[in-house]
Protein backbone atom coordinates (compact mmCIF):
# COMPACT_ATOMS: atom_id res chain seq x y z
CA UNK A 1 0.00 0.00 0.00
CA UNK A 2 1.14 3.55 -0.65
CA UNK A 3 1.61 6.15 2.07
CA UNK A 4 -1.26 8.13 0.61
CA UNK A 5 -3.54 5.12 1.21
CA UNK A 6 -2.21 4.56 4.74
CA UNK A 7 -2.22 8.21 5.77
CA UNK A 8 -4.09 10.66 3.59
CA UNK A 9 -3.62 13.95 1.74
CA UNK A 10 -1.05 16.53 2.74
CA UNK A 11 -2.44 19.66 4.37
CA UNK A 12 -0.39 22.27 2.54
CA UNK A 13 -0.07 21.04 -1.02
CA UNK A 14 2.44 19.07 -3.01
CA UNK A 15 5.97 18.27 -1.88
CA UNK A 16 8.43 21.09 -2.49
CA UNK A 17 11.33 18.84 -3.43
CA UNK A 18 13.06 15.64 -2.40
CA UNK A 19 15.64 14.61 0.19
CA UNK A 20 17.22 11.65 1.95
CA UNK A 21 16.49 10.92 5.63
CA UNK A 22 18.58 8.52 7.74
CA UNK A 23 21.62 8.29 5.49
CA UNK A 24 23.33 7.87 8.89
CA UNK A 25 21.92 7.25 12.37
CA UNK A 26 22.95 10.78 13.35
CA UNK A 27 20.54 12.18 10.75
CA UNK A 28 17.59 11.09 12.92
CA UNK A 29 18.13 11.86 16.61
CA UNK A 30 15.50 11.45 19.31
CA UNK A 31 15.73 12.46 22.97
CA UNK A 32 12.99 11.28 25.30
CA UNK A 33 11.56 14.08 27.47
CA UNK A 34 10.66 12.62 30.87
CA UNK A 35 9.13 15.00 33.40
CA UNK A 36 9.56 12.73 36.44
CA UNK A 37 11.76 13.74 39.41
CA UNK A 38 13.84 10.68 40.31
CA UNK A 39 14.24 10.05 44.03
CA UNK A 40 17.76 8.54 43.96
CA UNK A 41 16.67 5.54 46.03
CA UNK A 42 14.31 2.57 45.70
CA UNK A 43 14.26 -0.89 44.15
CA UNK A 44 14.22 0.26 40.53
CA UNK A 45 17.44 1.13 38.70
CA UNK A 46 16.78 3.74 35.98
CA UNK A 47 19.19 3.92 33.05
CA UNK A 48 19.59 6.78 30.54
CA UNK A 49 20.61 4.90 27.41
CA UNK A 50 21.95 6.04 24.06
CA UNK A 51 21.44 3.53 21.25
CA UNK A 52 22.37 3.55 17.58
CA UNK A 53 20.94 1.16 14.98
CA UNK A 54 19.18 -0.80 17.71
CA UNK A 55 15.48 -1.10 18.49
CA UNK A 56 14.08 -0.60 21.98
CA UNK A 57 13.07 -4.22 22.53
CA UNK A 58 16.55 -5.53 21.69
CA UNK A 59 18.08 -2.91 24.00
CA UNK A 60 15.78 -4.14 26.79
CA UNK A 61 16.91 -7.74 26.20
CA UNK A 62 20.57 -6.73 26.44
CA UNK A 63 19.93 -4.76 29.63
CA UNK A 64 18.09 -7.72 31.20
CA UNK A 65 20.90 -10.12 30.31
CA UNK A 66 23.61 -7.83 31.69
CA UNK A 67 21.62 -7.28 34.90
CA UNK A 68 20.89 -11.00 35.25
CA UNK A 69 17.13 -10.49 35.53
CA UNK A 70 14.07 -11.67 33.55
CA UNK A 71 13.11 -9.47 30.61
CA UNK A 72 9.73 -8.73 32.22
CA UNK A 73 11.50 -6.71 34.95
CA UNK A 74 12.88 -4.23 32.41
CA UNK A 75 10.56 -1.34 31.50
CA UNK A 76 10.62 1.58 29.07
CA UNK A 77 8.26 4.43 28.25
CA UNK A 78 8.05 4.03 24.48
CA UNK A 79 9.48 2.41 21.38
CA UNK A 80 12.15 4.35 19.50
CA UNK A 81 13.35 3.94 15.92
CA UNK A 82 16.04 1.40 15.07
CA UNK A 83 17.60 3.45 12.25
CA UNK A 84 18.36 6.42 14.48
CA UNK A 85 20.48 7.78 17.29
CA UNK A 86 18.15 7.81 20.30
CA UNK A 87 18.38 8.49 24.00
CA UNK A 88 15.73 7.08 26.32
CA UNK A 89 15.11 5.78 29.83
CA UNK A 90 14.83 2.16 30.93
CA UNK A 91 14.16 0.85 34.44
CA UNK A 92 15.19 -2.48 35.97
CA UNK A 93 13.49 -3.88 39.07
CA UNK A 94 16.14 -5.01 41.58
CA UNK A 95 14.44 -5.58 44.97
CA UNK A 96 17.07 -6.00 47.67
CA UNK A 97 19.90 -6.09 45.14
CA UNK A 98 22.88 -3.84 44.59
CA UNK A 99 23.45 -2.09 41.28
CA UNK A 100 24.76 -4.70 38.81
CA UNK A 101 27.71 -4.16 36.50
CA UNK A 102 25.95 -3.11 33.28
CA UNK A 103 29.06 -2.89 31.12
CA UNK A 104 28.22 -6.19 29.37
CA UNK A 105 25.22 -4.46 27.75
CA UNK A 106 27.41 -1.80 26.15
CA UNK A 107 29.10 -1.71 22.76
CA UNK A 108 29.10 0.57 19.73
CA UNK A 109 25.29 0.37 19.49
CA UNK A 110 24.39 0.94 23.16
CA UNK A 111 25.87 3.24 25.80
CA UNK A 112 24.59 3.82 29.34
CA UNK A 113 25.01 7.54 29.91
CA UNK A 114 23.82 7.67 33.51
CA UNK A 115 21.93 5.66 36.11
CA UNK A 116 20.01 6.34 39.29
CA UNK A 117 17.51 4.69 41.61
CA UNK A 118 13.79 5.36 41.93
CA UNK A 119 10.92 3.94 43.99
CA UNK A 120 8.75 3.05 41.00
CA UNK A 121 9.26 1.39 37.64
CA UNK A 122 9.05 3.31 34.40
CA UNK A 123 5.54 3.01 32.98
CA UNK A 124 4.68 2.79 29.28
CA UNK A 125 3.66 6.18 27.96
CA UNK A 126 5.15 8.00 30.95
CA UNK A 127 7.31 10.32 28.86
CA UNK A 128 5.87 13.74 28.15
CA UNK A 129 7.39 14.26 24.71
CA UNK A 130 10.25 13.53 22.34
CA UNK A 131 12.80 16.03 21.09
CA UNK A 132 13.96 15.54 17.50
CA UNK A 133 16.95 16.66 15.47
CA UNK A 134 16.56 15.64 11.81
CA UNK A 135 19.00 16.19 8.96
CA UNK A 136 17.55 15.97 5.47
CA UNK A 137 20.45 15.41 3.08
CA UNK A 138 20.75 15.53 -0.72
CA UNK A 139 18.03 18.15 -0.62
CA UNK A 140 16.66 19.24 -3.97
CA UNK A 141 13.86 21.76 -4.12
CA UNK A 142 12.56 25.24 -3.55
CA UNK A 143 14.35 26.50 -0.43
CA UNK A 144 12.30 29.69 -0.22
CA UNK A 145 9.11 27.64 -0.55
CA UNK A 146 10.29 25.22 2.14
CA UNK A 147 11.01 28.12 4.49
CA UNK A 148 7.55 29.58 3.94
CA UNK A 149 5.89 26.23 4.52
CA UNK A 150 7.85 25.71 7.73
CA UNK A 151 6.66 29.13 8.94
CA UNK A 152 3.08 28.07 8.19
CA UNK A 153 3.57 24.76 10.00
CA UNK A 154 5.00 26.54 13.05
CA UNK A 155 1.88 28.73 13.14
CA UNK A 156 -0.82 26.21 12.18
CA UNK A 157 0.47 22.71 12.99
CA UNK A 158 0.09 19.61 10.81
CA UNK A 159 -2.36 16.70 10.57
CA UNK A 160 -1.57 14.26 13.37
CA UNK A 161 -1.40 11.14 11.20
CA UNK A 162 0.08 7.91 12.44
CA UNK A 163 3.25 7.55 10.37
CA UNK A 164 3.77 4.85 7.76
CA UNK A 165 6.14 2.95 10.07
CA UNK A 166 3.13 2.07 12.26
CA UNK A 167 1.83 -0.08 9.39
CA UNK A 168 5.00 -2.04 8.62
CA UNK A 169 6.85 -2.43 5.33
CA UNK A 170 4.44 -1.79 2.45
CA UNK A 171 1.56 -1.85 4.95
CA UNK A 172 2.26 -5.45 5.97
CA UNK A 173 0.95 -4.99 9.51
CA UNK A 174 -2.39 -3.80 8.12
CA UNK A 175 -2.57 -6.79 5.78
CA UNK A 176 -2.01 -9.09 8.78
CA UNK A 177 -4.58 -7.21 10.88
CA UNK A 178 -7.19 -7.55 8.13
CA UNK A 179 -6.47 -11.27 7.91
CA UNK A 180 -6.96 -11.84 11.64
CA UNK A 181 -10.06 -9.63 11.65
CA UNK A 182 -11.62 -11.57 8.77
CA UNK A 183 -11.07 -14.79 10.73
CA UNK A 184 -12.49 -13.17 13.89
CA UNK A 185 -9.45 -14.37 15.80
CA UNK A 186 -6.59 -12.87 17.79
CA UNK A 187 -2.89 -13.77 17.70
CA UNK A 188 -1.76 -15.72 20.74
CA UNK A 189 1.51 -13.83 21.10
CA UNK A 190 0.88 -10.76 23.20
CA UNK A 191 3.32 -8.49 21.35
CA UNK A 192 1.92 -9.48 17.94
CA UNK A 193 -1.64 -9.02 19.16
CA UNK A 194 -0.83 -5.58 20.56
CA UNK A 195 0.96 -4.50 17.37
CA UNK A 196 -1.84 -5.55 15.04
CA UNK A 197 -4.64 -4.09 17.17
CA UNK A 198 -2.70 -0.83 17.31
CA UNK A 199 -2.29 -0.96 13.53
CA UNK A 200 -6.05 -1.37 13.01
CA UNK A 201 -6.93 1.52 15.32
CA UNK A 202 -4.31 3.74 13.72
CA UNK A 203 -5.62 3.01 10.23
CA UNK A 204 -9.22 3.89 11.17
CA UNK A 205 -8.01 7.11 12.81
CA UNK A 206 -5.98 8.04 9.74
CA UNK A 207 -9.00 7.49 7.50
CA UNK A 208 -11.10 9.90 9.59
CA UNK A 209 -8.29 12.47 9.64
CA UNK A 210 -7.77 12.10 5.87
CA UNK A 211 -11.43 12.94 5.28
CA UNK A 212 -11.18 16.03 7.47
CA UNK A 213 -7.97 17.19 5.80
CA UNK A 214 -9.73 16.79 2.45
CA UNK A 215 -12.67 18.96 3.51
CA UNK A 216 -10.53 21.42 5.50
CA UNK A 217 -12.13 20.74 8.90
CA UNK A 218 -9.08 19.20 10.64
CA UNK A 219 -7.97 22.56 12.06
CA UNK A 220 -11.32 23.84 13.31
CA UNK A 221 -13.89 22.70 15.83
CA UNK A 222 -17.41 21.98 14.67
CA UNK A 223 -20.50 21.35 16.77
CA UNK A 224 -20.48 17.67 17.67
CA UNK A 225 -16.69 17.45 17.89
CA UNK A 226 -14.91 16.20 20.96
CA UNK A 227 -12.10 18.57 21.95
CA UNK A 228 -8.86 17.91 23.82
CA UNK A 229 -5.82 19.86 24.93
CA UNK A 230 -2.46 18.98 23.41
CA UNK A 231 -1.12 17.06 26.42
CA UNK A 232 -4.39 15.66 27.79
CA UNK A 233 -6.11 12.33 27.22
CA UNK A 234 -9.47 13.63 28.42
CA UNK A 235 -11.94 15.28 26.05
CA UNK A 236 -15.19 17.24 26.13
CA UNK A 237 -17.96 18.00 23.62
CA UNK A 238 -17.88 21.16 21.55
CA UNK A 239 -20.94 23.37 21.53
CA UNK A 240 -21.38 26.68 19.77
CA UNK A 241 -19.26 28.55 22.33
CA UNK A 242 -16.35 26.09 22.18
CA UNK A 243 -16.13 26.35 18.39
CA UNK A 244 -14.79 29.91 18.78
CA UNK A 245 -12.63 29.20 21.85
CA UNK A 246 -9.45 31.31 21.47
CA UNK A 247 -7.37 28.34 22.63
CA UNK A 248 -8.06 26.72 19.26
CA UNK A 249 -6.29 29.59 17.50
CA UNK A 250 -3.14 29.28 19.64
CA UNK A 251 -2.87 25.50 19.05
CA UNK A 252 -3.64 24.63 22.67
CA UNK A 253 -7.06 23.02 22.02
CA UNK A 254 -7.90 20.70 19.13
CA UNK A 255 -10.66 18.59 17.57
CA UNK A 256 -10.10 14.86 18.03
CA UNK A 257 -10.62 11.65 16.10
CA UNK A 258 -11.45 8.11 17.23
CA UNK A 259 -9.16 5.45 18.60
CA UNK A 260 -11.78 2.83 17.90
CA UNK A 261 -13.10 0.44 20.53
CA UNK A 262 -16.30 -0.61 22.25
CA UNK A 263 -19.44 1.43 21.64
CA UNK A 264 -20.49 4.02 19.10
CA UNK A 265 -18.50 7.18 18.50
CA UNK A 266 -19.15 9.48 21.48
CA UNK A 267 -19.08 12.46 19.10
CA UNK A 268 -22.34 13.80 17.71
CA UNK A 269 -23.72 15.47 14.60
CA UNK A 270 -21.65 15.47 11.40
CA UNK A 271 -18.54 14.32 13.29
CA UNK A 272 -20.25 11.19 14.56
CA UNK A 273 -21.77 10.52 11.14
CA UNK A 274 -18.34 10.65 9.47
CA UNK A 275 -16.71 8.44 12.10
CA UNK A 276 -19.49 5.86 12.03
CA UNK A 277 -19.46 5.81 8.23
CA UNK A 278 -15.71 5.13 8.04
CA UNK A 279 -15.97 2.46 10.73
CA UNK A 280 -18.84 0.82 8.81
CA UNK A 281 -16.69 0.70 5.66
CA UNK A 282 -14.10 -1.18 7.71
CA UNK A 283 -16.59 -3.33 9.63
CA UNK A 284 -14.23 -6.27 10.04
CA UNK A 285 -11.56 -4.12 11.67
CA UNK A 286 -14.14 -2.26 13.79
CA UNK A 287 -15.76 -5.45 15.07
CA UNK A 288 -12.36 -7.06 15.67
CA UNK A 289 -11.28 -4.16 17.88
CA UNK A 290 -14.54 -4.31 19.82
CA UNK A 291 -14.25 -8.10 20.28
CA UNK A 292 -10.71 -7.62 21.59
CA UNK A 293 -12.12 -5.41 24.37
CA UNK A 294 -10.50 -2.19 23.22
CA UNK A 295 -12.00 0.93 24.75
CA UNK A 296 -12.88 4.00 22.69
CA UNK A 297 -10.23 6.72 23.10
CA UNK A 298 -9.51 9.99 21.31
CA UNK A 299 -6.45 11.50 19.60
CA UNK A 300 -6.00 15.11 18.57
CA UNK A 301 -6.38 15.70 14.82
CA UNK A 302 -4.01 18.65 14.73
CA UNK A 303 -0.40 18.37 15.87
CA UNK A 304 1.36 21.53 17.12
CA UNK A 305 5.13 21.50 16.52
CA UNK A 306 6.95 22.65 19.63
CA UNK A 307 10.05 24.83 19.35
CA UNK A 308 10.41 24.37 15.59
CA UNK A 309 13.68 25.77 14.24
CA UNK A 310 15.61 25.03 11.07
CA UNK A 311 18.76 25.96 9.19
CA UNK A 312 20.89 24.81 6.26
CA UNK A 313 24.38 23.59 7.34
CA UNK A 314 25.07 23.08 3.62
CA UNK A 315 23.02 24.17 0.59
CA UNK A 316 21.74 20.61 0.16
CA UNK A 317 21.15 19.85 3.87
CA UNK A 318 18.14 20.97 5.94
CA UNK A 319 18.35 20.49 9.70
CA UNK A 320 15.13 20.58 11.71
CA UNK A 321 14.78 20.71 15.50
CA UNK A 322 11.43 20.37 17.26
CA UNK A 323 9.49 18.66 20.06
CA UNK A 324 6.43 16.44 19.65
CA UNK A 325 4.06 14.95 22.22
CA UNK A 326 4.60 11.26 22.95
CA UNK A 327 3.07 8.96 20.35
CA UNK A 328 3.43 11.41 17.44
CA UNK A 329 5.53 10.91 14.32
CA UNK A 330 8.35 13.15 13.12
CA UNK A 331 8.14 11.72 9.60
CA UNK A 332 4.66 13.23 9.26
CA UNK A 333 6.27 16.68 9.49
CA UNK A 334 8.87 15.78 6.85
CA UNK A 335 6.05 14.53 4.62
CA UNK A 336 4.55 18.03 4.51
CA UNK A 337 7.82 19.35 3.03
CA UNK A 338 9.46 16.90 0.65
CA UNK A 339 9.29 13.45 -0.88
CA UNK A 340 11.78 11.11 0.75
CA UNK A 341 14.27 9.29 -1.44
CA UNK A 342 15.64 5.89 -0.36
CA UNK A 343 19.31 6.03 0.62
CA UNK A 344 21.43 5.53 -2.49
CA UNK A 345 18.48 6.04 -4.86
CA UNK A 346 18.39 9.78 -5.39
CA UNK A 347 16.44 9.44 -8.64
CA UNK A 348 13.58 7.45 -7.09
CA UNK A 349 11.56 9.52 -4.63
CA UNK A 350 9.03 7.88 -2.34
CA UNK A 351 5.98 9.88 -3.39
CA UNK A 352 3.38 10.09 -0.59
Amino acid sequence: MTELQLLGPRAYGQALGSAVLKATAEDFQVDEVLDIPLSGDGEHLWLWVEKRGLNTEEAARRIAKAAGVPLRTVSYAGLKDRQALTRQWFSVQLPGKADPDMSAAENDTLKILKQTRHKRKLQRGAHAANGFTLRLTELKGDQAGIDERLKTIAQQGIPNYFGAQRFGHNGGNLVDARDWAARKALPEQRNVRSRLLSTARSYLFNQVLAARVADGSWQRAQVGDLLAFTDSRSFFPAGEAECSDPRLAILDLHPTGPQWGEGDSPASGVTQALEQDIAAREADLRDWLIKAGMSHERRILRLPIGGLTWHYPEPDILQLEFVLPAGCFATVLVRELVDLVPVGQTDSPCVF
